[in-house]
């Protein structure tokens, strides 16, 4: 039976001092286009602080692309699934680059604009060694209003599915572990349900 919890993120600016300058989004992606950052520099703007991207081993290269073809085969038209893109939520001062997000419209709909939280149905990030760093990202996808936060948790070999996004981050916090099914829900409508061990290696 997966497990129901009341969940709130603390804060990640809490564990910073300060004094550290915090970037815009617009300067960030004034950053970007400038070229100031070169082709191995792998970073996201989180909290207005660049933080580097983790490596990807390869159970969770494997995962990530598991979740990507069992999001395909359930999504109604309309809607794709975006894998390791941005997506801008400057209230947050961030420009997070989940492992996947179901994303509403077509790929060339953001061919000068990356999508931002009213475009994003949920997101879906992977988690092994980078796993505490992922719940805190709970709290920035909900409170941007980003419906749903995915976490495919291969440490405890689980899925854990946030709902009901508030200031704070997320309200619930769902677990589902394997012989069960994980409901996809876009645009408030459940469109399939996943099994837990179809997306983990």
């Amino acid at each position: 039976m997966s497990t129901v919890t009341e969940t709130h993120s603390s804060s990640a600016q809490e564990s910073f001092p300060s004094q550290l300058y915090r970037l815009s989004v617009e300067q960030y992606e004034t950053l970007v286009a400038s070229g100031a950052f070169g082709r191995n520099d792998r970073l996201h703007l989180i909290d207005g602080l660049l933080v580097a991207k983790m490596t990807q081993n390869n159970p969770h290269c494997t995962a990530d692309d598991l979740c990507g073809e069992a999001l395909v085969r359930v999504l109604p038209s309309g809607w794709y699934v975006r894998a390791s893109k941005p997506i801008r939520l400057p209230d947050q001062m961030s420009k997070p680059e989940p492992d996947r997000c179901v994303v509403q419209g077509a790929i060339r709909d953001y061919r000068e604009r990356s999508p931002g939280a009213a475009d994003v149905a949920m997101v879906v990030d992977v988690a092994d060694s980078s796993l505490a760093d992922d719940r805190g990202m709970a709290r920035l996808y909900g409170a941007s209003g980003i419906p749903i936060y995915w976490i495919i948790n291969l440490v405890d070999r689980q899925i854990e599915v946030y709902t009901t996004p508030d200031s704070n981050g997320y309200h619930s916090r769902q677990d589902f572990v394997p012989g069960q099914l994980v409901p996809v829900v876009v645009d408030q409508v459940e469109v399939g349900r996943i099994a837990v061990e179809d997306m983990l290696p």
